[in-house]
């Protein structure tokens, strides 16, 4: 409907009793579709915020069961390590002891702090909000792993270190002369200070003699490579091993050698069979054990002893 220069809107609504009309104006209408509008899109707007919120939350739960889950899983696992802790505690008393038996140093106290130490990574700290302690759990986690994995490292070299010492300890057991060379007899004369037998000079005797049957045989006591096997003089027949390791061995008079210079023995084998050649007044077998060029007594060797 339009009035002179205004336009004006009728709505109409007609029922069986009556009509009604609503009259606006131009400036009504706009100023009512404004406000419509503006209802409309601040419904929308709180609306949607609404729904973001709640679909956040939903998921911000899930996300939650999923971190308790996990919270669990790093539970049982600090608790596995802490079992592995326990063990690497009876294993390290354990390696002292060896260390002891093997004759080596302990690892010092500080060098074994040190050694397992470890630095506190906080890198987590942004899940707190989500999972709250989290971060310190995945932290403290990092840090027992990080300690036991060195602690590892640490007995790992340790008994590498101890290994080696052994291996070289027993191959140097094989090397010391610790059996006695010939079987039955006895001890004639002693290691020390003696009056020779010959010229009744007294004179510091270097070795051991063992009053045996010609022919008795004479084993290596430990193993070495032959150094000098010939006929010396005042020695008669003589053989000289170097069994390393600051180790030799000397036999004299003897009636029979059965080995040759550069020849490799071990420990029991026949090298050769007593006599009584050389400066000699009975059958017997002549001893020395000699240590980084020293006389030492044969006896401090035996492993049985020796037999009268």
């Amino acid at each position: 409907m339009k009035t002179g220069n205004n336009h004006r809107f009728i709505f109409q609504a007609e029922s069986d009793r009556k009509v009604r009309q609503w009259h606006f104006s131009i400036q009504n209408f706009l100023v009512f579709t404004l406000v419509s509008l503006l209802i409309l899109g601040t419904s929308l707007f709180f609306g949607a915020e609404y729904l973001t919120r709640f679909l956040y939350q939903q998921k911000l739960q899930e996300v939650r069961d999923n971190f308790t889950s996990l919270s669990g899983a790093l539970l049982e696992l600090n608790g596995k390590l802490s079992y592995l802790d326990q063990k690497m505690d009876i294993i390290e008393e354990k390696e002292r002891a060896v260390r002891t038996y093997a004759n080596l140093p302990e690892i010092d106290q500080d060098v074994r702090s040190l050694g397992i130490g470890g630095i506190r990574f906080e890198k987590y700290t942004n899940q707190d909000h989500i999972m709250p302690g989290l971060s310190k759990k995945i932290s403290d986690l990092e840090m027992d792993v990080d300690h036991l994995a060195r602690k590892v490292k640490l007995e790992l070299a340790s008994f590498e270190s101890i290994y080696d010492k052994v291996v070289k300890d027993t191959e140097r057991m094989k090397h010391i002369p610790s059996i006695r060379p010939v079987l039955g007899g006895y001890l004639n004369s002693r290691f020390g200070y003696r009056k020779d037998p010959i010229d009744g000079v007294k004179r510091f005797h270097q070795g051991l003699d063992f009053s045996v049957f010609s022919g008795t045989p004479i084993y290596a006591p430990a193993d070495g490579v032959i150094q000098s096997a010939r006929y010396r003089g005042s020695f008669g027949k003589q053989i000289k091993i170097n069994h390393e390791f600051g180790y030799n061995t000397m036999f004299l008079h003897l009636s029979k050698i059965s080995v040759k210079r550069g020849q490799k023995v071990k420990r029991g084998d026949l090298i050769g069979k007593t006599g009584n050649t050389g400066r000699s007044t009975a059958p017997h077998l002549h001893y020395e054990v000699h240590y980084n060029g020293v006389a030492k007594n044969p006896m401090d060797y035996f492993f049985s002893g020796v037999v009268n």
